[in-house]
């Protein structure tokens, strides 16, 4: 039910077609899809909702792909919300819930994107499709294209972690390890996809991986409707973790579509998180100014982002939400990724945790207060960086085959 798309920095209006980019404003001019939001409303009750699979399908209303195009069969979307009540003692909060997104088939949100990326590119006829990528996005392309047959040509910098690749090689994709930044990758990626006639799934730029990516705020808004054990209405805050701006972008704007299908009366606010050593969106927030490209260095390498293409989206949304953007160290979130497992039995990797830490700062400096109630979104499994998790983890006990080596462990951890 796609209307038109429409550049988020002039605001010119496209028919629906296989655009990226505004032609007027080029690479910088990011379209939005826009639909027919009262056509929508008459389908998309929560009467029709239970009758559906419970995947990013049930929402096809809101999807910019036709119902005619191959799928992938994989079930992505409908992952779950945890209370953790453990969890929201520890970093201050009334109440906290995780959506853990590792769930997903190749283990991140990510997937909610390349879903709806595979089918556009069998609707627009391309036999292969491509992405630059720290690492999730690229798994994620490479299990959905493996799905409908799809030959995926994957960019990722040098420092990709090894399973992350792993995974990559295992679905059949051609990866390239180019030695350089995410930047450098992403712009090889996109002179590749022209020269060879590759569709373009990288999300900063394709307007319609964000509608993907939406899901997860459609998702959030009908768990919260409808689930009595949530509390029966959506929490004050939802935060994400954010690289280049379009998942935070993409989350607020699914949850704004279910208030504007009067599905929903109230909206949380957003509060985003970037890694101090890679927070250009957090600068350009707090200095109300555009976004200057910066240096990517942190653990999380999911959001190692310099030079953020989508940033406009996600300062919009969360201006719009009356939300906030913070940074956190690398120690920050090294210590979420720590404690995340062990009070709330949700194994993140480093920036699928990095809002539990963005969270915990929020409230200690007073951005947020004590007696919200909260969603934090977990975007990664943490099993996609076991080099990271090996090192917070600690070490396991080496002991002989005997009871009394394991009794003398016991007594000294035991506490007084």
């Amino acid at each position: 039910m796609i209307i038109e798309l429409v550049c988020i920095v002039c605001g010119r209006s496209y028919p629906p077609g296989d655009h990226q980019t505004c032609r007027i404003c080029g690479p910088t001019g990011i379209l939005d899809v826009r639909y027919d939001y009262d056509a929508v409303a008459l389908a998309l009750t929560f009467e029709e909702l239970a009758r559906r699979e419970r995947t990013i399908w049930r929402y096809r209303e809101l999807l910019p792909v036709p119902a005619r195009i191959l799928r992938p069969f994989v079930h992505v979307g409908w992952t779950p919300v945890y209370d953790v009540p453990r969890l929201a003692d520890a970093v201050g909060v009334r109440r906290l819930f995780l959506k853990d997104d590792g769930r997903n088939p190749t283990g991140s949100f990510k997937d909610r994107a390349s879903f709806v990326g595979v089918m556009k590119a069998l609707e627009f006829g391309y036999r292969a499709i491509a992405c630059a990528s720290t690492g999730n996005a690229a798994s994620s392309l490479a299990g959905m294209a493996a799905s409908v047959n799809l030959s995926a040509y994957i960019f990722v910098p040098e420092r990709a972690p090894e399973p992350k690749i792993a995974q990559l090689l295992m679905f059949g994709a051609t990866v390239f390890r180019v030695r350089g930044t995410y930047e450098q990758a992403f712009d090889l990626c996109r002179a590749a996809c022209e020269r060879f006639r590759w569709y373009n799934r990288n999300s900063g730029t394709n307007p319609f991986l964000v509608e993907g990516k939406k899901t997860a705020g459609l998702e959030i808004a009908e768990q919260f409707a409808t689930d009595p054990s949530l509390g029966g209405a959506l929490p004050d805050w939802v935060v994400v973790s954010v690289g280049d701006g379009c998942t935070i972008g993409g989350i607020a704007k699914g949850l704004h579509e279910f208030k504007r299908l009067g599905l929903v009366r109230t909206l949380p606010r957003m509060l985003g998180v970037q890694a101090e050593g890679a927070s250009p969106i957090v600068k350009a927030f707090a200095t109300n100014s555009d976004v200057a490209p910066s240096g990517a260095d942190t653990v999380a390498d999911s959001i190692a982002v310099g030079t953020p293409r989508n940033w406009r989206r996600a300062l919009a949304w969360v201006r719009a939400s009356r939300g906030a953007m913070i940074a956190v160290s690398d120690e920050e979130i090294l210590e979420a990724m720590r404690i995340t497992p062990r009070l709330a039995a949700v194994f993140g990797e480093p920036a699928g945790v990095a809002g539990i830490a963005g969270l915990r700062a929020a409230v200690t400096s007073g951005l947020l207060p004590r007696d919200a109630s909260v969603l934090a979104v977990i975007t990664g499994n943490g099993l996609k960086d076991i080099r990271t998790a090996v090192q917070v983890a600690g070490t396991p006990h080496d002991v002989r085959p005997s009871l009394d080596a394991v009794e003398a462990i016991v007594q000294e951890s035991s506490p007084c």
